[in-house]
């Protein structure tokens, strides 16, 4: 028999104006990931044209780089050689990838003697790429869809939106809208993270306009009223982790639930777009953060969607491994399974937070206390920007002239000059500084790197040029044949040019005082609003000095322990990851994601100053904290440290302050001396003895 519901809601209208702004800190935050289901062989089903039930391999020389599910029935894996794989399914399809062939130009192509020509054939990720861009774009266009359906029925509903809300505006206007709503992180070639929060705002209101009366002036404290339904209708594709201990399906869904389903119906659309369009299906993990959505979307595959609820996280983490987790399948992951005696998340959830601290460290310790109970605030970058760019093969047998190696250079160019243009080197959006070339032979390694010139435009003849002087400077050194290893990578990105003004722009019109250029929009200004802090419907607040040390006014810090890296455990799915053995095309990518959420409001700031501790116990835990002695206020245990910085901070400030008042004394006037017969003679310059002063000079006191 369940426990009689709450009238209100355990959430505030601050978690519901966080939400709004995409906060990480936020309970009511929802991340999707969405998981390409076997893309690779995808690729060529698609290319191929062959039905769902017929099982395919990908072929990279004589091993399987991966397998659709037809082919999994029969006991199928990757790494396993094709010849093993046909013995175990004789009516399994194994389809060669592209690969450039020396001689043939810079042309990738299907081939079917591939296989059997290792030393003269590169493999080639275009036509993944190609299709990864396609896919991507579906995505996009999809919550865009979604986000324009949802403008729509605000905007026709009658009444008042807010300014940030409903269907009016210019095309711009409603433009810059959708990027604000749709925010897509590409984290690898057939995956993508997703963060929901501000679309699921929008339907959530779009749905229950109870949630919006009264917006501007709401104690944000004020407890928000219950959802008015208590039976959520989930989707058959809908694979719901069981609740925690304690919990029970047949109690009443609070607003996390409520938002959970939003974002469940918004992938769910998504995932029927990409199979509709394109014939593609894809797996997804839906929660709080993106390392249990990166977790979840792995757990129901293939084409279904796991949705970890808040009230079963722990039981989600539970069944996993540790070591699973991203940042804890290297080095860190054993490190602690060494100390600890196990690799199981439920082992150490018995372990104290001062223990971890003490064992680990105090940042380590505290962010592994808090990521083993599903706490992980890392932000879903719109763009993630690519380091450098490399082509290489490796030659059994080695090459043995300058001929042949300008023929694999030609191959290398063309493989990365396509990659630039999907940067946006022609539109000068970005460009690489530094080309570079690696030659290994027997027992030695060569690097030879040169700028590339800023003066002319990045073309592949230009680089080809560049390519063959590096490669002339290595020969130039002898003994470099035969040639075990060729590479070419271009690095050093930097964004291009942009908002460039005319020079009349910087003058002033006659007498007047403003500028010929035109002043911004009304959308400009409002989206500059945005950017520093001003939600729409609120008041503008004045811009605040930042406190010593980074901090909020109250010494609480701004720190986030984000689990995001570019590395990753390799998992079933992650087949990209195989073509680095003898040919590689890596990307290499900024380590963590780039904050790019809106700047919130005062009441969203204060709102962040005590959000872990109004999550915590939400989400009914009991966390370690301490009262400060100086300020009497009650601070996270895993803040302790960085609140009394914040103290030693404020009082060196307060100190220097008093210090650098020094009073402005003027230096005495010299008295002038009586003039002595002779001294005339002299004059004023600086030779000869001491010399005079003019009545209009004074000694400086230095």
């Amino acid at each position: 028999m369940s426990l009689p519901q709450p009238t209100t809601s355990r959430f505030t209208h601050r978690h519901l104006t966080l939400l709004r702004a995409s906060s990480p800190r936020t309970p009511l935050r929802i991340i999707a990931h969405i998981d390409l289901d076997a893309f690779y062989a995808q690729c060529e089903m698609v290319r191929l044209n062959t039905p769902r039930t017929q099982p395919l391999a990908v072929q990279q020389w004589e091993s399987l780089i991966a397998v659709n599910y037809a082919a999994r029935a029969f006991n199928i894996t990757r790494m396993l050689t094709a010849a093993e794989a046909r013995k175990r399914c004789p009516q399994l399809v194994t389809q060669h990838v592209a690969t450039f062939r020396e001689g043939e130009g810079a042309q990738w192509k299907y081939r079917d003697d591939a296989a059997e020509c290792v030393a003269t054939d590169k493999v080639s990720l275009e036509p993944y790429r190609v299709e990864s861009r396609r896919i991507l774009e579906g995505i996009r266009a999809a919550l865009a869809a979604w986000a324009e359906g949802v403008m729509r029925d605000v905007g026709g509903g009658g009444g008042g939106g807010g300014e940030g809300r409903g269907g009016g505006g210019t095309k711009n206007e409603l433009q810059l809208q959708l990027q604000q709503l749709v925010r897509v992180e590409k984290a690898g070639i057939d995956e993508v993270f997703v963060d929901l929060s501000a679309l699921v705002y929008e339907t959530l209101l779009d749905r229950h306009p109870m949630l919006r009366e009264g917006e501007v002036g709401r104690d944000m404290s004020e407890r928000l009223p219950r959802p008015p339904t208590t039976v959520l209708e989930w989707g058959k594709e809908d694979m719901l982790v069981d609740l925690d201990a304690g919990q029970a399906e047949e109690d009443d869904p609070d607003w996390d639930d409520v938002c959970m389903l939003i974002g469940a119906d918004i992938v769910r659309s998504v995932r029927a777009t990409i199979w509709e369009r394109l014939k593609y299906t894809c797996s997804a993990g839906i929660a709080r953060n993106k390392m249990m959505a990166k977790l979840g979307s792995a757990c129901n595959k293939p084409n279904k969607q796991t949705i970890v609820r808040n009230r079963a996280v722990q039981q989600f983490l539970g069944g996993f491994k540790f070591t699973q987790i991203r940042m804890l399948g290297g080095k860190l992951g054993k490190q602690v399974a060494a100390i600890f005696g196990t690799d199981e998340v439920g082992g150490l959830l018995h372990v104290p937070v001062e223990q971890l601290r003490l064992k680990l460290g105090d940042d380590t310790g505290t962010w592994l206390y808090e990521l083993l109970r599903g706490y992980e605030y890392s932000e879903v970058s719109v763009r993630t920007q690519i380091k450098s760019m490399l082509s290489t093969k490796s030659f059994r047998p080695g090459i043995q002239s300058s001929t042949q190696a300008e023929k694999w250079l030609r191959i290398f160019v063309a493989d990365i000059y396509g990659r630039l243009l999907e940067e946006g080197v022609l539109e000068n959006k970005r460009r690489p500084k530094v080309i570079t070339i690696h030659h290994r032979t027997a027992g030695q390694t060569r690097s030879r790197q040169i700028p590339i010139p800023t003066g002319r435009p990045i073309t592949d003849t230009f680089l080809f040029d560049l390519a063959k002087t590096l490669l002339a400077q290595v020969v130039n050194e002898g003994n470099i044949w035969p040639c075990a290893n060729l590479s070419l990578n271009v690095s050093g990105f930097e964004d291009g040019v942009t908002g460039n003004q005319r020079l009349d722009s910087f003058f002033l019109r006659g007498t007047g005082d403003t500028k010929v250029a035109s002043a911004p929009s009304q959308q400009q200004q409002r989206n500059s609003d945005t950017r520093q802090g001003y939600l729409p419907g609120s008041e503008p607040q004045k811009r605040r000095k930042a406190p010593p040390n980074d901090n909020y006014e109250d010494g609480h810090p701004r720190h986030d322990h984000s689990a995001t890296s570019p590395g990753h455990t390799v998992g079933e799915e992650d087949e990209e990851s195989l073509f680095l053995q003898d040919d590689d095309n890596n990307n290499h990518h900024l380590p963590g994601p780039a904050n790019t959420s809106p700047a919130l409001t005062d009441d969203d700031e204060n709102a962040l100053t005590t959000q872990h501790d109004d999550w915590a116990s939400v989400m009914g835990i009991q966390e370690p904290s301490f009262t400060c002695p100086r300020c009497a206020k009650t601070i996270a245990e895993y803040d302790r440290s960085e609140h009394d910085d914040w103290h030693f901070a404020k009082d060196l400030y307060t100190q220097e302050r008093r210090e650098q008042r020094p009073s402005i004394v003027s230096p005495p006037r010299p008295r002038p001396r009586p003039r002595q017969q002779g001294d005339g003679s002299r004059g004023r310059g600086r030779g000869g003895g001491r010399g005079k002063f003019d009545k209009r000079q004074r000694r400086l006191a230095f």
